[in-house]
């Protein structure tokens, strides 16, 4: 299946999933996950009409970004180490996992010294697993608190990741999970604007993501595959 039918049969299935459950697909943001393809194949993301591209190492998006930055809207979705931020600040208009105090201190730092405002997604580990990054859900209100305090970074929604399994339908609670967190923290208006947005769901589970309120699906494999070419 080329990019062409990948793009179409994921569309098919967003719009389906959407009319099931009274939504509408334009609430749905793809994002391309072009971590594991060549500077090529990420051009051909751009020329199929694609706008958001999501990578997750600055060594592995660098040449990307400086050959297409001006073409996208990019999305940080890995891991971020502090001592990075300085690679990506300025170049990411979306950062996916924020985790820590101590990345949102140096986050508001850089965003500060360039005069930029950062949208971050805060991660929460929903699931619980220790394999992954994130708060712990009971820690995000004093996390949110803190971030009152750094005008520099703008909390647009909270992002998760879902265990893998062979079953997506296990991963429903994960994602209704953040969606109910959401909504909790959003009562206690711990933030200057509600948080709106919800970052959940990849290729295995995306259907399920969107049925429980996502609007950021972050889809690598099952749109623009893994091959170098």
């Amino acid at each position: 299946m080329g990019l062409q039918e990948r793009i179409a049969h994921v569309q098919q299935r967003i719009q389906a999933v959407c009319e099931h459950n009274n939504r509408s697909a334009d609430e749905v943001r793809v994002v391309a996950v072009t971590k594991y393809v060549s500077l090529a194949k990420t051009a051909d993301v751009l020329d199929a009409g694609l706008m958001h591209l999501g990578e997750n190492r600055w060594q592995n998006a660098q040449a990307k970004w400086e050959a297409l930055h001006d073409r996208g809207v990019w999305h940080f979705i890995g891991h971020l180490q502090t001592n990075k931020v300085k690679d990506v600040i300025g170049k990411f208009q979306y950062i996916h996992s924020l985790d820590r105090l101590s990345l949102a201190k140096e986050l508001e730092k850089k965003a500060a010294e360039l005069g930029i405002h950062v949208n971050v997604f805060v991660q929460i580990n929903i699931s619980g697993e220790e394999s992954k990054y994130g708060l712990a859900a009971e820690e995000a209100p004093a996390f949110l608190e803190s971030l009152q305090q750094m005008p520099h970074l703008n909390v647009v929604g909270l992002m998760t990741m879902a265990p893998e399994v062979d079953d997506a339908e296990q991963t429903r609670p994960v994602f209704r999970g953040l969606r109910e967190l959401r909504d909790r923290l959003n009562e206690q208006k711990l933030t200057e604007q509600p948080i709106e947005h919800l970052s959940m769901g990849m290729s295995g589970d995306f259907e399920i993501a969107i049925e429980e309120g996502a609007t950021f699906v972050r889809l690598g494999s099952i749109l623009v595959g893994k091959e170098e070419d």
